[in-house]
């Protein structure tokens, strides 16, 4: 075990610490270069040098070998490098498009509703990025051809691609990085499907999540905190998405790929260094504003009783001061 996590250690420090020249990519990553450029990289900030990521490697556990019904053992990704990540022209905010939206689809009760508003602060501080709630829309604007029963469960469902072809991708306002519609709706993707949690244009940078299989709220603290933690989860995953970050292969990872409930359950609210590096790129970050943003993390985290989380961000804020 002791060897293993050894070579993994050094393959990611490779993957961080590689010349800023290296070329450095692999085609079959499904990843383009900028057109007119070479395979030479963007000149990076002092502030992006490697050392504060190396820094964090030991607080970071490698990815595990996926059981047989994990996201890796179906869909064997290469990974995304640091260096492939900033070759590959990704979609980050500027000052003309910098505001995460968020539109509520249909009708929430207050404690489904205090915890959207719960994650929409969770996504401003994890992202560094203002977080603005467009008016609500009633489920009275997706049309009847794009709902339906589920035959077997009796579930209400409606269809992901009408809403982001049809309302989402209209209503992104101008100034938006991105647009996110939460719904209490049950979700179907098209024939062949029972249900998907959500789905999202990433080209578009709009997306729709359902918190209708998040568990009830009502049913203990327990049960509403892990409705909490899967809304969370779920908008800054797919937030990331839309920076172009793929899924990690790495580390256990917020951005790792899941299959299953119990897989995306268990999957962590934090960026390994390698995803952490790339976000740090796109917004411009330096040290001082990661370990500020490192804080603002801990103390929600803190704030809404997440012990275990708030103190992977206090201990990794110690060991980095």
């Amino acid at each position: 075990m002791r060897l293993r996590y050894l070579f993994y250690f050094l393959i990611i420090v490779a993957l961080l610490i590689i010349s800023d020249q290296a070329a450095f990519f692999d085609a079959q990553s499904g990843m383009t270069l900028k057109k007119n450029t070479s395979q030479s990289l963007p000149a990076l900030s002092p502030q992006l040098s490697s050392k504060l990521f190396e820094k964090m490697l030991p607080r970071h556990e490698v990815k595990k070998d996926p059981g047989p019904y994990d996201w890796l053992a179906h869909h064997p990704e290469p990974g995304q490098t640091f260096k492939q990540y900033i070759l590959s022209n990704p979609s980050v905010p500027d000052e003309n498009q910098k505001i995460i939206y968020i539109v509520r689809l249909g009708d929430f009760d207050q404690k489904r509703d205090e915890i959207i508003s719960k994650t929409a602060t969770m996504v401003g501080a994890f992202y560094q990025l203002p977080v603005k709630f467009l008016k609500s829309l009633s489920l009275s604007v997706v049309p009847e051809d794009a709902r339906r029963i589920h035959p077997q469960t009796g579930d209400k469902q409606i269809l992901t691609r009408t809403v982001i072809e049809d309302i989402l991708i209209p209503l992104m306002p101008r100034d938006a990085f991105c647009l996110i519609a939460f719904t209490s709706s049950d979700l179907w993707p098209g024939e062949g499907w029972n249900f998907v949690f959500g789905e999202a244009s990433l080209y578009d940078r709009v997306g729709i999540w359902s918190i209708y299989r998040n568990g009830d709220p009502h049913e203990s603290p327990e049960a509403y905190d892990l409705c909490l933690m899967r809304t969370i989860k779920t908008g800054l995953h797919e937030i990331g998405h839309m920076f172009s970050m793929m899924h990690c292969v790495y580390f256990e990872c917020l951005m790792n790929g899941s299959n299953h409930r119990k897989e995306s359950d268990e999957r962590p609210v934090w960026l390994c260094p390698v995803c952490l590096r790339k976000l740090s790129w796109a917004l411009k970050m330096d040290e001082e504003e990661i370990l500020s943003r490192f804080a603002d993390m801990m103390h929600l985290f803190e704030n809404n009783g997440f012990s275990d989380e708030s103190g992977f961000y206090h201990e990794i804020l110690g060991h980095l001061n």
